[in-house]
């Protein structure tokens, strides 16, 4: 007799949240030791480093030799390096000497969870497929910034064990930011959340004129220079905005509403999840189930009265989401890790460029307006860390003063002893 999945009682699936410290502060274990002192040396030389270790194994790279692989990602401290081929600092310090000794401004990521491993946040996860191995994108970082990244907290993770030997895993909540700074380490301007590879390779060009023209001025300048960017940047997304509008015939659009604020309650963690619409895609199955719903508060904070509008204007900025050859070979490879069914990479590769291109309108609409706003303000952005306290408190919804990122509401009973906190 033949049982169905979804006639198994519900309690064979065990769900578990956790937040791993193993994983958080591990790096993938080379197999031996004169890998590992290679591997060492070779850190230590930055990206000249990174071009030799390329070089010296590109055969074995090229065979997909999985230790040589762990090798590089531990070299660049990145996962899936091969594909991307950049080199990250995890030391701020060492990053600002980089920059300042190469002239450079620097990039720098902030995440949930770490860049070398899997499961790191959803975005920064998307971000090492869809962004860092496009070839343009790929070349205009290893050759104008210094790239740094840093984690913010470790991201939670999801076990769904079936009780048969099949298990799921998902990191839920949390969202990236890049963040563009001069040598000094002064913010300039940030990126939040996923965008489109052509759109984010015009953020980083936009950012990095920026970063130089910052630089040429002198100390009393300079806060007077970012204001004006800043102000300049405000106009340009209005402007850009009111020609979306007109190109769809939308005569009533849906107002561009600020971030909200967490300042009243923390917030809830499904909401948190629907800044980021790709993130959203892959969490929203396991955390529609995993949290408790509040039947007297329907609507989120982020709520937009037209989301097909939303949709639309995201229509308007395809190609702006579409991915390279390098992108799509890598996705491929990743999903499909036997046999791959073209068709179905297809259609993967269709949704997810579309989920791409409606974040990049939505972040660059709401979350970049935002932060330009506070840059005009002179609003907390002098320093990347009261910078990034307020990103993540305002815009992400994940404020540190919450250590259970919304996951476990006060108001919400659970009959659980100690509510389920171990």
């Amino acid at each position: 007799m033949k049982t169905n999945l979804f006639q198994i009682p519900f309690v064979l699936m065990l769900v578990s949240v956790g937040i791993s410290q193993i994983a958080y502060t591990q790096t993938p274990i080379l197999k031996t030791s004169k890998l590992s002192e290679e591997v060492a040396t070779l850190r230590q030389q930055g990206q000249t480093g990174l071009e030799i270790f390329l070089k010296s194994h590109a055969n074995e790279l090229n065979s997909a030799n999985v230790q040589i692989r762990q090798a590089l990602d531990s070299l660049c401290q990145q996962k899936d390096c091969y594909a991307s081929q950049l080199y990250w600092y995890t030391d701020l310090e060492k990053a600002k000497a980089a920059a300042t000794a190469s002239g450079k401004p620097i990039l720098s990521l902030r995440l949930l969870g770490n860049l070398d491993t899997d499961l790191s946040c959803a975005n920064s996860r998307f971000f090492r497929v869809a962004l860092y191995p496009n070839a343009e994108i790929s070349k205009l970082l290893r050759e104008n910034f210094i790239l740094h990244w840093q984690s913010v907290r470790p991201v939670p993770k999801v076990t769904i064990d079936f009780g048969d030997g099949r298990k799921l895993e998902r990191t839920i909540t949390g969202n990236s930011i890049h963040y563009i700074l001069d040598s000094s380490g002064r913010p300039i301007d940030a990126i939040p959340g996923l965008y489109g590879p052509k759109a984010f390779l015009d953020r980083l060009q936009q950012g990095e004129v920026a970063a130089k023209e910052y630089s040429k001025r002198n100390s009393s300048q300079r806060e007077a220079f970012l204001r004006q960017y800043h102000s300049d940047r405000l106009t340009t997304l209005q402007n850009q905005w009111t020609a979306d509008l007109a190109k769809l015939g939308i005569q009533s659009p849906p107002r561009l509403v600020a971030s909200p604020s967490n300042e009243s309650e923390t917030p809830n963690a499904t909401v948190a999840g629907t800044v980021a619409v790709s993130k959203m895609r892959v969490e929203s199955p396991i955390l529609n189930n995993l949290q408790p719903q509040s039947t007297e508060n329907p609507s989120t904070p982020l709520e937009i009265t037209d989301r097909a509008t939303w949709s639309r204007i995201a229509q308007l900025y395809t190609e702006s989401a579409k991915l390279d050859k390098n992108s799509i070979a890598l996705i491929g490879d990743k999903k499909f890790q036997s046999a791959k069914n073209p068709q179905e990479l297809s259609n993967l590769i269709r949704n997810f460029e579309a989920a791409m291109a409606l974040d990049t309108v939505r972040n660059e609409y709401i979350l970049h307006r935002q932060i330009h706003q506070w840059f005009v303000q002179g609003n907390q952005t002098s320093y990347v860390d009261s910078l990034n306290e307020k990103v993540y408190a305002e815009l992400f919804l994940t404020p540190s003063s919450d250590p259970w990122l919304g996951l476990a509401p006060i108001d919400i009973y659970s009959a659980i002893d100690n509510e389920g906190i171990r």
